[in-house]
């Protein structure tokens, strides 16, 4: 008893107001909220600002460090410097490891060939940004320096162009930011997962961005794709065009671009050679996906796939059987394996400590912004420094007047701390001229020494109102920037890497019909969304046709079994399949329920089957109000694999009959108050937009409606003359004895 009193005694014990545990074992309660307020969100807000989303300069707080201190250390102008004194150096500002520090270096350098342009010029192995299992050297088997373009990055950074900060322990200063002259943002590519949220940027051409944002600058409504067609990777590849894709990602700095490697086709040795491969994917990935397909039989046309990269650059070899089309080869491939790749962009980017996710335009007038405060702090400093010397200037302009009561005032004062003093009062100067000229050599006291000293001072004032005026000019300070941006890409820019490939389809689905089988098939579709495939050899040999309780035939056709169907539902949604994708069935089986093979919704019915065979034609819909619309066949037909079209038709008033028709004909259409009517469809035109509501075809008497609609060779009329209509809409003909239909119609479509 007396132990256990001891340890709920201990179990009440409270954290004391260091935050330290009074006891061992003892425990406080705290609320969720409270401790992800005081624990939790300092460290995500850690993460997000000072660790994974890059800056308006482009850079992430570990890249900034690595090359300011590299920069100090003199390695921009210098011979290559070992990796790991650079590293060991770097840590001074950068207290994470040298494996960390490293491990960034290795992505900045120009062997590892992440970056368009590297800003770290590097010799030894430093792995490559395509290679999965390819390893770096250590630090201590590979040297560095900066690469010339770095100049850019720290082009007046001595002239408070950028604020500077302590480093952790407040023994240096290091930058918040680099003054670069050109959008690094856009130029460099960059990652980084933060808590939260993320940042994927991709790379683009120097020279186009530079470009852009000079235009940008002269025209803010210019259309930016003008100038900047699409985002360049190191890697090189193809980039398939999207209009549209492309103008959403640079409105809103969300999307995806698609990539594909580039490839030739060596007939010597009937193989392909891959030679460039999306920035997204590595060799090893590519390789492992094509092997593993090869094992399990998707892929049969090739006998041997290696990697031949060498000094020389990527190269993937694929060796082909013979009579192997390597066309074909390569879009299924594109299919099936990372060949064929995405670039997920997300720009999110820290402007003044928070994360903002901008398009391109934004992100480049973000960068324009700063860029006119780090020219104007630079032109505000040189300012102050010609006034300084200007001031020094016109001190030593008083003496001009009288060099010899300058050297009696000197000569004659008893004490050296007075000399200042008297001079300050013998010729109206202030200290720090006085000082000035107190310092001047005896040799250089002399009138031509004073004479050309002073012909500088009318320049200098020359050069400070200048220096003000474009200070106090935006249009000026943006000419200034414009001219920085022009000196960059002609110094620096070089050709695209990634070609851009226009009108390109990236979808092959002809390719994967050639797999299926090609044989005739008779369709039957009943009445309660049951559907049966059936072979002609079957069919010869089945006797009656077997249907649910209460459900019967509804249509049938003669097709292949690549042919694909339309399934329209009661839900104004329209279903696409492929025939190939259903069992070849018997006449004594019911068949597929078309609602729960297609993976319809709750409650969602077939309302009309259809064969839309090439996609040439219309259909025709016939609803309940009377209406009628004709829609283009190819507004259904996709070029992916989607099967679902949501607004497949209008939602005004039920569907009552949709036929698939190649031309125009003539078509019988009945209402529940027993009229007819036959009218030429060519009397319809046809709309762009599937869910029109329609043209108004009958005019429908009080609670009379339309019942459904059939060719006119199917619809049983015989006095065909009696219900022709010129005009529409029609009322339509009381419908004789002789012309109702005296059986079940069956649409033939």
């Amino acid at each position: 008893m007396a132990r256990k009193k001891k340890e709920q005694e201990v179990n009440k014990k409270k954290v004391n107001t260091d935050g330290v545990m009074g006891l061992v074992g003892s425990t406080t309660e705290q609320a969720i909220s409270e401790t992800l307020e005081i624990n939790y969100m300092p460290y995500a807000m850690s993460v997000i600002v000072s660790r994974a989303i890059p800056e308006i300069d482009g850079f992430k707080p570990s890249h900034r460090k690595l090359l300011y201190t590299m920069y100090k250390m003199g390695l921009l102008t210098g011979g290559r410097t070992k990796s790991a004194n650079i590293v060991g150096q770097t840590m001074q500002l950068n207290p994470h490891g040298d494996a960390a520090i490293y491990e960034t270096m290795v992505r900045l350098a120009k062997g590892n060939e992440t970056l368009l342009h590297p800003f770290v010029d590097s010799k030894g192995n430093f792995g490559k940004v395509y290679s999965r299992d390819m390893a770096y050297a250590a630090s201590r088997y590979t040297e560095a320096k900066l690469d010339p373009i770095c100049a850019e990055l720290f082009k007046d950074i001595d002239s408070d162009t950028v604020d500077m900060v302590d480093n952790y322990d407040s023994t240096k200063k290091e930058p918040t930011l680099l003054p670069t002259t050109f959008p690094n943002v856009l130029v460099s590519a960059n990652q980084g997962i933060a808590v939260g949220m993320a940042s994927n940027i991709c790379s683009f051409n120097l020279k186009e961005v530079c470009e852009t944002a000079i235009a940008l600058i002269d025209n803010p409504e210019h259309d930016i794709l003008e100038t900047l067609p699409g985002p360049d990777f190191s890697t090189g590849a193809e980039l398939l065009y999207d209009d549209a894709a492309t103008r959403e990602i640079y409105s809103t700095g969300r999307g995806s671009f698609k990539l594909r490697a580039k490839w030739q086709y060596v007939k010597e040795g009937n193989m392909i050679e891959i030679t460039e491969i999306p920035y997204s994917t590595a060799t090893e990935v590519i390789m492992d996906k094509v092997a593993e397909l090869i094992k399990n039989g998707k892929i049969k046309e090739i006998t041997d796939m290696r990697d031949e990269t060498d000094l020389g650059g990527l190269k993937l070899t694929i060796d082909l059987k013979r009579g192997v089309d390597p066309e074909k080869l390569m879009q299924k491939l594109f299919r099936m394996t990372t060949l064929q790749d995405t670039f997920a962009c997300n720009f999110n980017i820290l402007i003044a400590g928070m994360p903002r996710v901008l398009g391109v335009g934004e992100i480049l007038e973000e960068w324009t912004a700063w860029r006119m405060d780090c020219v104007r702090r630079r032109i505000y400093f040189q300012i102050q420094k010609k006034e300084d010397r200007l001031h020094l200037l016109k001190g030593l302009e008083r003496i001009l007047l009288d060099i010899d009561k300058a050297i009696a005032i000197i000569r004659e004062t008893e004490l050296e701390s007075e000399v200042v003093p008297n001079l300050m009062i013998g010729f109206g100067i202030d200290e720090i001229q006085a000082n000035f000229v107190a310092e001047i050599k005896l040799r250089n006291i002399n009138k031509e020494y004073i004479l050309r000293q002073t012909k500088a001072i009318d320049e200098l004032e020359r050069e400070i109102a200048e220096l003000r005026d474009t200070l106090n000019s935006s249009r000026k300070i943006k000419g200034v920037i414009k001219k920085e941006l022009k000196n960059v890409a002609e110094k620096y820019g070089k050709p695209r890497k990634t070609e851009i490939l226009y009108n390109i389809d990236e979808a092959q689905p002809e390719e994967e019909i050639e797999q299926v089988p090609d044989y005739p098939v008779t369709l039957f579709i009943s009445k309660g969304g049951y559907l049966k495939k059936i072979t002609q050899a079957s069919l010869r040999m089945s006797g009656e046709q077997k249907f649910k309780e209460g459900d019967s035939l509804a249509y049938t056709w003669e097709c292949s079994n690549r042919s694909e169907i339309l399934v329209f539902t009661d839900k104004f949604q329209c279903y696409k399949s492929r025939l190939s994708d259903f069992e070849d069935g018997k006449a004594s089986q019911l068949g597929d329920y078309l609602p729960q093979k297609l993976g319809m919704e709750p409650g969602e019915n077939v309302t009309q089957v259809l064969l839309p065979g090439d996609y040439k034609g219309f259909v025709l819909f016939f609803f309940e109000n009377g209406k009628a619309a004709k829609v283009p066949l190819s507004a259904y037909e996709t070029k992916t694999n989607r099967r679902k079209l949501t607004g497949a038709y209008s939602d005004k008033s039920p569907l009552r009959t949709a036929m698939a028709l190649q031309e125009d004909c003539q078509v019988a259409v009945f209402t529940t108050d027993g009229r007819a009517a036959i009218i030429s469809t060519a009397q319809l035109l046809p709309k762009t937009t599937r869910n029109t509501i329609g043209v108004s075809v009958m005019s429908l008497k009080k609670k009379a409606a339309r019942s459904f609609a059939a060719r006119l060779e199917d619809s049983g009329i015989v006095n065909q003359s009696r219900y022709r209509t010129r005009a529409l809409p029609c009322a339509g003909a009381i419908l004789k004895e002789e012309d109702s239909p005296d059986k079940q119609i069956t649409f033939d479509v």
